[in-house]
């Protein structure tokens, strides 16, 4: 059945509307959807991809949470570590080794049995150098994975991860790291079936058909039905799942709407259960409704723009510094946000556990057109050409004015801004083909998984930012020690590094904001990135949210 539209107009076209689409004449998706149990969510942009090994957005990981499960979950009522395809697992006595048990009862979507090779072959896949996995760096925690995916070992017998039997996984880790099991939950290290990327293009080929709904076989709680480009990607139940009676609903529509205040309509029609975002400017209003829909929590994710230091004026570090030090976040934050991110300095957020974050880059005009003037470009003179690039969005572009204006009041320079649709966007920075863009990054609770990102050969810093003792702290130092308190120090000293040279301009910590029908349950805001599904029920009995306008 395709996604129902509520409909107005004569009874007879009313009749004829229900019986062609299935939906009741003048009922809303929410409510429909209530009654089968099926969630309409927003999901901000057309998936450039699904692969797991391959994708590196949060629109494509949304769908991917539904359609996949790794080792481990997370609890989503306490942040726990929960049994995924995993049953269960022990660590040796020295922390170095994992010993995973699958599930028996784990099978594919087309009900064969998940095996601890399946793991074996699609990690090799995921690190294999030809893939060009962006976040293959999330299997660094694995010996010699790191080796194998930058080509100095060619045997991925020589990499940690071995099949003892059938349903048992050895990883012995590259390092003590109290962190490690976190890397398992990730949506980049599930299992693919091997069968079907071989029959459809092959395993080293980026893009391919296996992910259509008519190939793909997958392991989560959900498979896919439907996917209409631009239109709707819809999963369903998967009967093969060896949780699904856990599993809440019958299945879920993901809609690609890359304009906020389209969705926000969307949602206030009723024809969304939940909003990827919500537009900066109506937050105010949402927080005043009664039993308002909005849900809003500070989030391990972190709003920047990076400096591609391979191209001057941006090899400069003086030039760059002026750039961060001009911006008001605060303003930003309060004036421009509405209070929606958390004014932030640092590029590991804002209230990391356990972590005390450096001196935070700070808004000093002063010193800001003191570095440009000694860069050669006093009150801005001389300033080439630069644009700052970002993708379709009006929070984006609210925010990259504001920023433009700072820096025309402060800096006496002019900045081009240049919007890209969300897959070309991807596609240019990952290139290099910009001077400033913006991005942002999900993260855990971990100065790790944020920190790794600027690593000099991560495939994910596209800055061009390579420092020596940077990659020593981050890579040697930190994983050397199994000591908390230790590896937090190490975290902070490469942190200053990053402050200090300036490779991105971190501008906030996000917070999730979206909104959320009361008949959902089980949806809870997210500190780190990805839902689990399958505790998400829908209230059958429920009605649609609406708008209640002040009394007059």
């Amino acid at each position: 059945m395709l996604p129902c539209a509520p409909f107005s107009g004569a009874l007879l076209i009313a009749i004829v509307f229900a019986v062609l689409t299935g939906c009741s004449p003048g009922e809303s998706r929410v409510v429909e959807g209530n009654r089968d149990g099926i969630l309409y969510l927003g999901n901000g942009t057309e998936p450039q991809t699904i692969d797991p090994h391959v994708l590196s957005g949060s629109p494509e990981a949304n769908v991917a949470d539904a359609l996949f499960e790794p080792l481990v979950i997370r609890n989503p009522y306490d942040e726990s570590i929960s049994p995924g395809v995993a049953q269960s697992w022990e660590f040796s006595d020295d922390g170095l080794f994992i010993d995973f048990h699958l599930n028996p009862e784990a099978r594919w979507s087309n009900g064969e049995p998940i095996t601890a090779e399946d793991f074996y072959w699609s990690w090799e896949r995921a690190l294999n150098p030809l893939l060009g996995n962006q976040l293959a760096n999330v299997f660094f925690v694995i010996r010699n994975a790191e080796a194998y995916h930058l080509g100095e070992i060619d045997d991925f017998n020589e990499v940690g991860v071995a099949v003892i039997d059938e349903h048992t996984l050895r990883v012995e880790l590259a390092y003590p790291n109290p962190f490690a099991i976190i890397n398992f939950t990730y949506v980049y290290m599930v299992p693919l079936h091997r069968a079907t990327l071989e029959k459809h293009g092959g395993t080293r080929v980026r893009y391919s058909d296996w992910t259509r709904p008519e190939n793909i076989v997958s392991n989560g709680p959900f498979r896919l039905s439907d996917w209409k480009l631009q239109r709707y990607l819809r999963v369903e139940r998967n009967p093969y799942y060896w949780d699904a009676a856990a599993v809440g609903l019958n299945g879920i529509v993901f809609r690609p709407i890359e304009g906020a205040a389209t969705e926000e309509k969307m949602f206030r029609s009723g024809q969304l259960h939940a909003t990827n975002m919500v537009p900066n400017s109506k937050t105010p209003g949402y927080r005043n409704q009664p039993n308002s829909p909005l849900v809003q929590m500070p989030q391990m994710a972190s709003y920047f723009y990076v400096f591609n230091m391979k191209v001057p004026p941006m090899d400069d570090r003086r030039v760059r510094r002026a750039l961060a030090l001009a911006v008001d976040r605060q303003t930003l934050a309060t004036n421009v946000l509405n209070d929606t991110a958390i004014a932030w300095g640092g590029y590991v957020p804002f209230g990391m556990p356990d972590y005390s974050p450096p001196n935070p880059l700070s808004f000093d005009p002063d010193e800001a057109r003191r570095l440009l003037s000694e860069a050669g470009f006093p009150n801005g003179e001389g300033f080439p050409e630069v644009s700052l690039l970002y993708n379709t969005s009006e929070d984006h572009r609210t925010i990259a004015v504001a920023v433009q204006q700072m820096w025309k009041k402060h800096l006496n320079i002019d900045i081009t801004l240049e919007n890209q649709e969300w897959q070309v966007y991807l596609t240019a920075v990952r290139e290099g083909n910009f001077e400033i863009a913006r991005r942002g990054w999900n993260g855990d609770v971990t100065p790790n998984s944020f920190l790794d990102y600027m690593i000099s050969d991560s495939p994910i810093n596209n800055t061009g930012f390579a420092n020596s003792v940077y990659d020593d702290l981050v890579i040697n130092q930190a994983r050397s020690t199994g000591d908390l308190s230790e590896i937090m120090s190490i975290y902070r000293e490469a942190e200053e590094i990053l402050l200090r040279e300036a490779p991105l301009l971190p501008v906030a910590t996000y917070t999730e904001k979206r909104l959320l029908q009361p008949s959902v349950k089980g949806m809870h805001g997210r500190v780190v990135s990805g839902y689990i599904y399958k505790y998400v029920e829908l209230d059958p009995d429920a009605t649609a949210w609406t708008w209640q306008s002040p009394e007059t």
